[in-house]
């Protein structure tokens, strides 16, 4: 059993990045290239099980999913200061940082039992679900050497002043590394031919790393530390109602309670090696309410959802500003809308084509871009093309190529906690600019395999 614990958080730790705020989109090949759409519409029971507990109960069989993805992100964290800013006569300073994380992995794993003479079907699944992460690394063109000295070849305009040294007055390198993996265990029962209700129940392991942790009061001479990799466990439950009308038309809703975690426990460490203060953090998953309509016939499945999710009454994420002691608070995130939507074509035999679209609206208020600079993960519109393979009753390959565009910047002033005060709640320091856009791809493959009826 250690053992299988052991491969189980090697397998589903990995880095993940969210699409909509810090919340996956989807799961899944399948459910991924139809958008994320699934409440009411389940094409597959990986998608079902993360966004209806319901739904799972069209499936009569036991059924297998792994899916396995290499996503790739590319964020770039822009900032600039005004003239006579760094020292009288200073010349403006802008400049642009380009993430250098590479590709991370992305795994789903789920499976159903039912019968078709049973109302009732279980399911469990272990899904990535949320993630967040960017490596920035520190500015090279500065204004002065190693040695203090004026640095003739300095170049103002290629020069990023948020990621300076702190000794500088930057956070120097700008490094996060979020996820969250959850594990579910649902029940689904089938009230009548047309109507069921489903119940999940959920674990889940998240882990948090910050450089530098501005969730630890700084030094004045040192700055702010660096924190090594904490973690937490979180519990909560989803239920769902499915509704299928038995002429095409399918209806379904769900709602995903916080997920409601322990403190992350921060180890810290100044730039210079000595040990910094501990420090806690508490940053909970938001609630999630969705509806769904589908609708399939011969040829086509048809699948729309909306989702609201509740990050201005979740710990970590209602919060904002700064503390007494130059600390930041929380990630001062509004709530947001998700639209999904998403089509498959049947008119293939054996081969299934899948195409989905989400929007999602910014979490991140313009004011206080700055506390969100870590994590930079939001995505306006993301758009999939996915396919099938059936090579027999028992056995479909599935593929998703997607592509997502945070659609513009993210910008806001600079923040100094020295500069706070009942006129200025944020210490938004004057002329200054902090920005970020990114656009993520993910090619993922999926193995679903259905057992054979006895």
């Amino acid at each position: 059993m250690k053992n299988l614990l052991r491969l189980a958080v090697l397998l589903f730790t990995t880095a993940t990045f969210a699409q909509a705020g810090h919340v996956m989109q989807g799961v899944g090949a399948v459910n991924m290239s139809m958008g994320g759409a699934s409440t009411a519409q389940p094409i597959d029971i990986s998608g079902a099980l993360q966004w209806n507990p319901a739904a799972i109960s069209v499936f009569d069989s036991k059924i297998i999913n792994f899916d396995l993805g290499m996503f790739f992100s590319s964020p770039e964290l822009s900032s600039s200061l005004p003239a006579d800013m760094m020292w009288p006569g200073s010349p403006a300073v802008s400049g642009t940082t380009k993430d250098d994380r590479g590709i991370s992995p992305m795994p789903a794993l789920a499976m159903v039992w039912g019968k078709p003479d049973s109302k009732h079907t279980f399911g469990v699944s272990a899904f990535g679900i949320s993630g967040f992460g960017v490596t920035f690394p520190q500015e090279t063109n500065l204004p002065i050497d190693a040695n203090g000295n004026p640095n003739p070849s300095w170049d103002p305009t290629n020069s990023n002043p948020i990621n300076y040294p702190q000794n500088l007055g930057g956070f120097g390198l700008i490094e996060s590394d979020y996820m969250l993996m959850q594990v579910g265990f649902t029940w689904a029962y089938q009230l009548t031919d047309k109507l069921s209700y489903g119940i999940e129940y959920t674990v889940n392991y998240a882990a948090l790393e910050l450089a530098p942790n501005p969730i630890s009061s700084p030094s004045m001479t040192l700055g702010y530390p660096t924190s090594d990799k904490a973690s937490a466990l979180g519990f909560g439950a989803q239920f769902g109602l499915f509704y299928d009308s038995g002429n095409g038309i399918k209806l379904g809703a769900s709602y995903k309670t916080t997920q409601t975690f322990g403190d992350l426990e921060f180890k810290n460490t100044y730039v210079d090696g000595s040990a910094a203060p501990d420090s806690n953090f508490n940053m909970d998953y938001p609630a999630i309410l969705s509806f769904g309509i589908g609708y399939s016939n011969d040829k086509i499945d048809l699948a729309l959802d909306y989702r609201f999710v509740d990050y201005e009454n979740t710990n970590g994420f209602s919060e904002r500003g700064w503390t007494e002691t130059g600390s930041v608070k929380g990630f001062g995130w509004k709530n947001i809308n998700i639209l999904s939507a998403g089509i498959q074509y049947k008119g293939i035999d054996k081969l299934p084509l899948r195409f989905g679209y989400t929007y999602s609206s910014n979490p991140i208020d313009k004011e206080l871009a700055f506390f969100s600079t870590p994590a930079t993960a939001v995505i306006e519109n993301a758009y999939q093309f996915g396919f099938g393979y059936e090579f027999n009753d028992n056995f479909t390959l599935n593929g998703v190529y997607h592509h997502g565009a945070s659609g513009g910047k993210t910008e806001g002033p600079m923040l100094n906690p020295m500069l706070a005060s009942s006129t200025n709640p944020y210490g938004a320091v004057p002329g200054t600019n902090v920005s970020y856009e990114m656009s993520t791809d993910l090619i993922m493959i999926g193995l679903s395999y259905t057992f054979s009826k006895k």
